[in-house]
């Protein structure tokens, strides 16, 4: 008699012989979206980063028989090699120095929505009851404001300075991650692990920070992500509106905004910066997604 039990695929043995972390690896490297994003934000970052090293201009130096020089690629000089703005002003400079203030915002906004919103959720998700009608509510409060004419409206009464929009913005979009982590909160109280530490005697911060959140943390990462996207587009907005950050900052919001009025002569002042925010923001929101897809349970791709 032969034996016809089938044996394990190597494939599939060497799967189960891998450590969850090395998964996750083989998942990110084969993740194409993920890969993209990762490797367009590097470039951004690193160019913000190194501008200084980057370029000999200020993105402030101005110069008045140097102005409106067209890029290398229509005709310009290597000097300048993205062209100069009315003022002569290195473009290249400004959008280097530019992807600084873009990061930031982005970042320092989203953190603080993070903060607001995690603590929020996490808490209406957890005790139920009283404090999730209270978070609902507030959660509908928020959500009946409109993002856009709220943040005009407290920056043109405070003014335009880089705190005060990072601070609006980081107040204004907290929402998503209270709803998205109420709702996660909600199915991971229900399991047994969090029951057995409650059993055992731990205390409440200690289930919250870490039973609770790391469980969420693949929720709180995606929304993070979304939300940095969002707040530097708003940033832009606000700044294209004249009231956002506040000339000469380097901004590329605000050097879209500047570039407006000579669309039909000059329209690589606006394509330029318009660019650099495409790839920046699609970036980000392909990060998110390969985060999302590479630490999802079933390992989509």
């Amino acid at each position: 008699m032969t034996d016809t039990t089938m044996a394990p695929a190597p494939s599939a043995a060497r799967a189960a012989a891998l450590t969850p972390r090395q998964v996750m690896l083989r998942r990110a490297l084969r993740h194409r979206g993920l890969l993209f994003g990762g490797t367009v934000m590097l470039i951004i970052v690193l160019i913000a980063v190194f501008a200084p090293l980057l370029t000999s201009w200020s993105p402030y130096e101005q110069s008045l028989l140097a102005r409106m020089k067209p890029p290398v690629f229509l005709g310009g000089t290597e000097e300048h090699w993205l062209g100069t703005d009315a003022l002569g002003r290195d473009y290249w400079a400004r959008l280097a120095y530019g992807a600084r203030i873009s990061l930031m915002i982005g970042l320092f906004a989203a953190i603080i929505s993070a903060v607001i919103g995690s603590v929020l959720g996490i808490l209406a998700g957890y005790f139920g009851g009283r404090v999730d009608l209270v978070v609902t509510f507030l959660i509908n409060v928020r959500l009946a404001m409109p993002v856009v004419l709220v943040a005009l409206a407290v920056v043109a009464l405070f003014g335009g300075s880089l705190n005060v929009v990072v601070t609006v913005l980081g107040l204004l979009l907290w929402d998503r991650f209270a709803v998205v982590l109420r709702a996660a909160t909600m199915q991971v109280r229900k399991l047994e692990y969090v029951a057995a530490a409650e059993v055992l005697g731990a205390s409440l911060p200690r289930v919250l920070w870490k039973d609770i959140l790391p469980n969420v943390m693949n929720h709180l990462i995606v929304i993070f992500t979304l939300e940095m996207a969002h707040a530097i587009i708003l940033e832009a907005a606000l700044s294209f509106l004249g009231l956002g950050v506040q000339p000469p900052t380097p901004s590329w919001g605000l050097m879209i905004s500047e570039g407006k009025n000579m669309l039909l002569f000059e329209p690589w002042l606006i394509t330029i910066p318009g660019i650099a925010l495409f790839f920046l923001v699609l970036s980000i929101n392909m990060l998110g997604d390969g985060v999302r897809d590479v630490t999802a349970p079933e390992g989509r791709n």
